[in-house]
Order: structure tokens, then sequence, then C-alpha cells
């Protein structure tokens, strides 16, 4: 169902994510109508992501969370909040200290996925816009060892470098992998760069002028950030995305030579079939079509010399994403002489739902990476890009 707001009398009561520069710390206020200020009754810690799903009393004083952490998968709890005056809670860290009651002990489904380890990284790109990504190392990972990466993205705008530096999400969440997921790169011994910020930054009516520019030059801070952090071997990185993520993919190969292949799944990249508009660009095809083609990979096919998958839903249904995109992509590279593979899932929409569907895309994405990213052989020179 849909939120409703609760009130106590002369309180209201409030929650959220709690996004801050360490990630979301969830958290549970009473909000005063009166005084207009706020008390703060409970905050996840920071050794777990804990969010209150919700109320058990009118006053607050009893409520239920949903706690994991990298170790422990969800459950829920009964938190009280009874000696929240008596803590003195300030707005940061919340009084609801109290012992939590657990409602549920579900087990963890895939202890073998224990050993991952991740963390949440800063940086900034060569302009000054902060960036960030979760790290994800395999199971057995050994310190030191630099290892085949995946940089795994999807852009978005943004009015200022400010909104674009925000950090969203946590590493304190139970790590699953559920569906096509990327992250089964790990077990196949690739560090995965994931959420790997790509903020196309400036005025809404003409951010996308510089939307190649930008992503290019937050691909190459992420990659040398994982390089300077030991972890990635900067001859064998690849990058890949769904969605705007993939006509993301399309661009950096064809603007950049910082990866060795891409994968592109249910994506977009020719613009011109999009005329009214992609994303969060304002202009039409007729108002603006320069940026059109510059921003179209399908227009820059024959600058695309790395390997590309590219997997498409055949009833993708999603007006910017018809299966078109993908065949017309295909044709194009592969008469400019690409190495390239398109797969065609039957029956399957912009997403993709069935288990035959979700085996065969993890067949086709792991088996390409092995062959052009991990197994890769060196590169004959490196460019200043690379350098």
């Amino acid at each position: 169902g849909q939120r409703a707001l609760l009130q106590n009398g002369d309180s209201i009561y409030l929650n959220g994510t709690g996004a801050s520069p360490e990630g979301d710390r969830p958290f549970l206020d009473r909000f005063s109508l009166q005084t207009l200020k706020s008390e703060r009754l409970f905050r996840s810690d920071a050794n777990s992501y804990e969010s209150v799903v919700g109320l058990l009393s009118e006053d607050g004083k009893q409520f239920v969370t949903r706690r994991e952490s990298p170790t422990d998968p969800p459950n829920y709890f009964v938190r009280g909040s009874a000696d929240a005056a008596a803590a003195g809670a300030s707005m940061g860290d919340g009084a609801a200290t109290s012992a939590s009651r657990p409602l549920t002990q579900y087990p963890d489904p895939t202890p073998q996925l224990k050993g991952i380890k991740k963390q949440l990284v800063t940086y900034k790109r060569a302009d000054g816009v902060q960036c960030s990504f979760t790290l994800y190392l395999p199971p057995n990972y050994k310190e030191g060892t630099r290892l085949p990466t995946v940089v795994w993205a999807y852009p978005l705008e943004f009015n200022d470098a400010s909104t674009a530096g925000q950090v969203t999400g946590s590493t304190q969440r139970f790590t699953q992998i559920l569906g096509p997921s990327h992250l089964f790169f790990l077990l196949e011994g690739y560090a995965v760069l994931d959420n790997a910020t790509m903020p196309v930054v400036g005025d809404p009516e003409t951010v996308n002028n510089t939307y190649v520019e930008q992503i290019v030059i937050s691909a190459k801070a992420a990659i040398d950030k994982a390089v300077e952090m030991g972890v990635t071997d900067r001859d064998r990185v690849g990058v890949g995305g769904h969605s705007y993520g993939a006509f993301m993919t399309a661009n950096l190969l064809a603007h950049s030579d910082l990866f060795r292949a891409g994968i592109a799944r249910s994506g977009a990249y020719n613009r011109t079939l999009t005329p009214f508009g992609f994303q969060n660009e304002r202009r039409t095809l007729w108002e603006a079509p320069d940026l059109y083609i510059k921003v179209s990979p399908f227009m820059n096919a024959n600058k695309i010399k790395a390997p590309i998958l590219m997997i498409h839903g055949e009833a993708d249904d999603n007006t910017g994403t018809f299966p078109i995109q993908s065949e017309r992509m295909y044709q194009a590279l592969r008469g400019n002489g690409a190495t390239v593979r398109l797969v065609m899932l039957p029956l399957e929409a912009h997403g993709y739902s069935g288990r035959e569907s979700i085996e065969h895309v993890l067949y086709e994405m792991i088996s390409w990476f092995d062959k052009y990213v991990k197994n890769a052989p060196p590169r004959k020179e490196q460019t200043a890009e690379q350098k």
C-alpha cells in the first residue's frame, strides 16, 4: 500500500533512508507541530542497516524494524523507545538503544557468499566532481592481488556538483545476488565496481551537450581509483549496464579506450528513434539535431573497436528501447567490422524474468568477459587515456 501520515496529538512521525557521507542510515523522528522541532527516536547503527517498517503504538514507543548486515540476512525485530528521553538522543544517533526482540530468524540462504567483501569508495574526477562506487571483492581475495574488473553503472543528471556528489546506498546491507545480476562475476574471480557514479552535471536545458565528455572522465576516475587501491588490473577492465547504462556502455566504447569489452543490455543506441527526448533531455531532435547525433552510439559505430555483447528482450515494450535499437546497432557494428554478439531473448520485456533467460544471460555475460577481459592478451601499447 501507500505510505500514510501518522499523527498523535500535536506530533507526527517521520522516517527515511537517512543519507549521510558514510551511506544510508535509516531513522525515525517525532516532529512537534507546535514547536516545529524534531526528536530522533531511532537511527540505524553504523554496522548494520536497520529501517523502521511500522509503528506498533500511536505514541511511537514501540515499532518494528527490518535489520540486516553484510553477514546477517534481513530479519524483523520489535524495538522500543521508552528510554528515549533518558538517553538524550541527538539528531545523529537515535535514542532507541534499548534491547530489541527478534520476530523472525531467517537463516542465510547463501552462506557461500559470506566471503564477499564490499566497501564504499569515494573519489573525485578530473573536474572536481565527487564520485563513488561500491567495491565488491570475491571470496578468498588476497590483499594486493590485481583482478579483472567489471564497472557497472547508470548515468544520472544533476543541476550542480554538490548534489551529484551525494552518497547513496549502504555497504551494510546483506549481500544478495539475484536474477541476471552482474555481481555473479564475483564468483568468477572478478572485482566489481558497482553503481560507479556517472554524474552528468549542468543546466537541465543543455546538460547533455557534455554527456559524452562527462561519462568518459567519470569512468576514468573510477578505474584510476581502483588501480590506486591495488585491486584492479588496468589492462583487464570491462564495462556494462542495463537500459540507459547500456547506452552509456556503447558510448564509452566509442569515445574512449578505457575498456577491453562491454556488455549492453536492453539499450537504446540511435537517438533519432527517440526524437521527443530521452531520460531528462528536454529538447526534441528537431531542436537539437547535433546533440542527438553526437550522443548516439549508432552514429559512432565505426569507432567501437572493443568487443561488445548486446542483449535484448524480444518483447521489450519500453518506449525508448524497442528491440529495433539493438537489431540496427548490431548491423551497424557488424558492417564496420566490430566484434559483436547480439542475444535476443524470446518473450522477455525490458527486464528479464524467465529462469531460462536469466541463466542464459549469465552464461553469455560471463563467457564474454572471460574471453575478452579476464583472459585478454596484453595490449600492444597503452594509450594516453590508459596512462
